[in-house]
C-alpha cells in the first residue's frame, strides 16, 4: 500500500515502533452506525476504554482520499459531523481514495488497513454476516471473507442480530475462521447475550486468547480470529424482545426496497425507534466492553505470557 496514502498518527506510529499494544477501531459506527452526537460521544468513550485497558487506540477512516490510522480530536469531530461521508468496504477503497472523498471504514476495510499498518487486534461492535434470504440474494458481508484472509483478530459482540446467524457461522467455519467465546459457550447476538448457537471454543482470560492468537500465527494460518464478547446481562436487550422488532424492521426495509450497503444502517436506525432507544444504549455499551477487552488482549499479546491455556473445544449445535 502506497505510503503517501497511509497516514499513521504519531502516537500510533511510536507505539508500533516500540512494540507497545495498539487496538484498531472502525469508523462506520461513526458515519453510519449511530446518530449525531451519540456517534462522536461513543467514539471518544471507546478510545478512552482502549487507553484504560493499557493500549493505544487507532481509529481508522478515509479522510479526503487518505487512509488514516489514528484520528486527532478535530478529525474525529469532522468525520462525525460529515453527512456526506461514505461507507467504504474493500471494493470501495480505490474509488473513494481516487475521488479524494471521506468515508467510514467497515470491518473488512478496517482489518485490511490495520494489517497494512502492523496492527493485529481490532475492536468493533458486531461483524457483518449472511443476510436473511441470502439463498436468493447472495447477500454476504465482505467481513466474512476478510476474516478468512487477513491476519487480524476481531473482538466483537458476535454478528449483528438482524442477520442469519446460523448461516453466518457456517460461512465462518467454511472459511476456516476460529470463533472464540469470551467467557461464554454461546455465540452472542449483538444486542443480546444468547443466540442458542455454540462457539468453536471458550476462553476465559485475555492471556488465554493471546496464547491462541500467538499459536494461530506460529502455525502459519493466513486469516484472522473472531473473539465474541457478550454484553453483561443488565445491559442486553433479550433476544425474545429483539426478535419481533427485527422482523418488523426487516419487513419495512423490504417494502421500501432497501438493499445492499444501505440495509444495515437502515435496520439499526429503525431498531432505535422500535426499542425506544434501548438498542442504541446496548450498541454503545457493547462497543465499549469490546474495546476494553481488545486492549487487555493486546497487552497480554505484547507481554507474550507463557503457559496460557486454550480452554475446551466445543462442538457447534
Amino acid at each position: 500500500m502506497s505510503t503517501d496514502k497511509l497516514m499513521i498518527a504519531p502516537e500510533v506510529k511510536d507505539a508500533l515502533a516500540s512494540h507497545r499494544p495498539v487496538v484498531a477501531l472502525e469508523s462506520t459506527i461513526i458515519t453510519h452506525g449511530m446518530p449525531y452526537p451519540a456517534n462522536v460521544q461513543t467514539a471518544r468513550e471507546v478510545e478512552a476504554e482502549v487507553r484504560a485497558g493499557g493500549a493505544v487506540p487507532a481509529t481508522i477512516a478515509i479522510l479526503e482520499g487518505r487512509l488514516h490510522v489514528g484520528l486527532a480530536a478535530d478529525e474525529l469531530d469532522a468525520l462525525a459531523g460529515d453527512t456526506t461521508a461514505g461507507k467504504a468496504s474493500r471494493r470501495d477503497m480505490a474509488l473513494v481514495v481516487s475521488a479524494r472523498r471521506s468515508a467510514g471504514t467497515t470491518v473488512a476495510t478496517t482489518m485490511l488497513i490495520a494489517a497494512r499498518a502492523g496492527i493485529t487486534i481490532f475492536a468493533t461492535g458486531g461483524i457483518g454476516g449472511v443476510h436473511r434470504g441470502a439463498e436468493l440474494s447472495f447477500d454476504l458481508s465482505a467481513d466474512l471473507i476478510e476474516l478468512s484472509r487477513t491476519p487480524v483478530t476481531v473482538v466483537c459482540a458476535g454478528a449483528k442480530s438482524i442477520l442469519d446467524l446460523p448461516k453466518t457461522l457456517e460461512v465462518l467455519e467454511t472459511n476456516g475462521v476460529p470463533v472464540i467465546g469470551y467467557g461464554t459457550d454461546e455465540f452472542p447476538a449483538f444486542f443480546s447475550r444468547s443466540s442458542g448457537l455454540r462457539v468453536d471454543a471458550r476462553l476465559d482470560t485475555p492471556a488465554a486468547v493471546a496464547a491462541a492468537i500467538g499459536t494461530h500465527r506460529r502455525l502459519g494460518m493466513s486469516g484472522g480470529m473472531l473473539v465474541c464478547n457478550p454484553l453483561p446481562a443488565d445491559e442486553e436487550v433479550p433476544a425474545a424482545e429483539m426478535a419481533p422488532r427485527i422482523e418488523a424492521a426487516i419487513a419495512e426495509a423490504t417494502a421500501k426496497g432497501v438493499t445492499g450497503k444501505h440495509l444495515t444502517p437502515y435496520l439499526l436506525a429503525r431498531l432505535v425507534d422500535l426499542t425506544d432507544g434501548r438498542s442504541l444504549k446496548a450498541n454503545r455499551a457493547l462497543i465499549r466492553y469490546n474495546a476494553r477487552l481488545a486492549a487487555e488482549i493486546a497487552v497480554a499479546l505484547a507481554q507474550d505470557e507463557p503457559g496460557a491455556g486454550f480452554g475446551f473445544l466445543a462442538k457447534r449445535r
